[in-house]
């Protein structure tokens, strides 16, 4: 009989909270992800985030690990390696005991990184588990520098899809459809995905499609869940068809909208 897993969200939170609120150059602890939205279910993994002193990563990370090892064996661990000017460091952690979904993904930062991943329009609400001095504080939302990212966003979406929407089509033509389907995919409802959510939710126009059914409405979930499931390459071509000329719709329709009112709706 195989033993259920015992080991839960709240004692390994509350396990890392009493082995790193002692040490003086941790300064801020807090969850994000679905707690961040009101959104944990059996399927949750645990997103944290710590705010250390420089120099102080790969300490924080030995202190992080012999907790988790002093609660069960780390069966894999993973690092993502990020640019270095982005100031962040993170690595994910599937314990043996306990559910193979409750992944720990931890994130570290220093004061200076640029980006703390804080802001609650995208974010949502950070669960602080200790903020030493109340050093660190969710920004507000920027709303110039934002509205700025999404005109060179949309700029560069039109730019791409005018350029390479066709090779799906090229790759049908030559009956390729492998390589058809991956265009298809990559670059057609690649584009068509960022196109709706600056549409429907601005804020979010950089998830690609995570978040995705509960930032956009569900009419439009139903109409791009239609697209993404293609039966045969002769249903291919009918769907291709229909995301380029939903494309055009969307682009147009941005292009006639002014982003800072399309803000205040997202």
């Amino acid at each position: 009989m195989i033993e259920p897993k015992t080991l839960t969200r709240d004692i390994i939170i509350q396990t890392l909270v009493d082995a790193l609120e002692p040490l003086d150059y941790v300064h801020a602890f807090w969850e994000g992800g679905a707690a961040a939205f009101d959104r944990i279910d059996e399927w949750s993994d645990i997103d944290l985030y710590l705010i250390v002193d420089d120099k102080k990563t790969d300490e924080t990370f030995l202190a992080v690990e012999k907790t988790l090892k002093s609660l069960s064996p780390i069966k894999q661990k993973y690092e993502i390696r990020h640019p270095q000017s982005s100031g962040l460091f993170q690595t994910f952690y599937r314990l043996e005991d306990a559910s193979e979904y409750l992944v720990v993904d931890l994130a570290i930062l220093t004061f200076t990184s640029p980006d703390k991943f804080l802001e609650p329009e995208t974010h949502g609400n950070a669960i602080f588990y200790f903020n030493k001095s109340n050093e660190i504080e969710p920004p507000a939302l920027s709303k110039d520098a934002l509205v700025k990212e999404l005109k060179r966003r949309v700029e560069r979406l039109e730019a791409k899809f005018d350029m390479f929407n066709n090779f799906t089509q090229k790759e049908i033509n030559r009956g390729n459809h492998l390589e058809a389907i991956d265009f298809y995919y990559s670059l057609t409802l690649a584009t068509l995905v960022e196109a709706l959510r600056i549409r429907y939710n601005a804020v979010h126009h950089g998830f690609k499609m995570r978040y995705i059914h509960y930032d956009l409405p569900s009419d439009i979930i139903k109409n791009l869940k239609h697209l993404y499931f293609v039966k045969d390459e002769y249903n291919l071509q009918e769907k291709y068809h229909k995301a380029t000329k939903w494309i055009h719709e969307i682009l147009s329709d941005i292009n006639q909208m002014e982003l800072e009112r399309l803000l205040e709706t997202s």
